[in-house]
């Protein structure tokens, strides 16, 4: 792609998982997994992203009053964070040093990306609609790697960051109270979790369970490095 480009900056604009304005994947854990996955997957060869659009509130084509009819945005009508926004705060959060992941998976990916004092392990769960896919135990092993002070984990999912879950527990209104609009938008936060990890002669170990169209992201914070080379005390 850089090669055509001919040395142009190349941006992915106007971009989103479906060109359907009512497809219900646009507000699900889905959508979060496939467009994490796309923008890890496109990193290398662009230099920004445009999604398209930020909120369901769309001049292009009218909108219903129901809080989640599948629109485009990253947020719905009454501006509650989708688990596709979700998912963009978790990569805002990353590093920019990609480290080598060894394994292949026909609906796992991991990327492994370090910072200046923690270590993020990005892992998605995804297929594609009418494909195959359950629940995957994934097993990782970080070698050569320092010993981390604390994990924790965030997660995108059916039961994680999924307001429109919520929403339909309430029994589908279509029009919000106050108190419903924070009830929701609680349900839509990521939560911060200790994470049990295992280290042992150089290499972190943990195991964690991934299911359908899910994002999981374990952070291994890391002890600072001593300024010019000195002894950490």
């Amino acid at each position: 792609m850089r090669e055509q480009a001919r040395g142009r900056p190349v941006y992915f604009t106007e971009w989103n998982i479906s060109s359907n304005p009512r497809d219900h994947y646009h507000d699900e854990p889905f959508a979060a997994a496939y467009a994490a996955r796309i923008v890890l997957e496109t990193d290398p060869f662009v230099e920004g992203y445009g999604y398209w659009t930020f909120t369901d509130i769309f001049e292009e084509n009218y909108f219903p009053s129901i809080p989640f009819h599948g629109g485009f945005g990253l947020l719905n009508l009454h501006g509650i964070p989708k688990p596709i926004y979700r998912a963009f705060q978790l990569l805002h959060h990353l590093g920019n040093e990609l480290l080598p992941v060894v394994g292949l998976h026909e609906t796992v990916d991991v990327w492994v990306v370090r910072k200046s004092r923690s270590i993020t392990v990005f892992l998605t769960n995804h297929a594609q609609p009418r494909h195959d896919i359950v629940t995957q135990r994934v097993d990782i092993r970080l070698t050569d790697a320092p010993a981390p002070l604390a994990a924790t984990i965030e997660r995108i999912d059916e039961d994680h960051a999924n307001p429109r879950r919520q929403w339909r527990e309430m029994g589908e209104p279509e029009y919000l109270s106050r108190a419903q609009v924070e009830e929701l938008e609680a349900a839509s936060r990521l939560v911060k979790e200790p994470f049990d990890v295992t280290y042992a002669d150089g290499t972190v170990r943990f195991d964690v369970d991934l299911p359908p169209h899910a994002i999981a992201a374990v952070t291994l914070e890391l002890t600072p490095e001593p300024p010019d080379g000195g002894a950490a005390t």
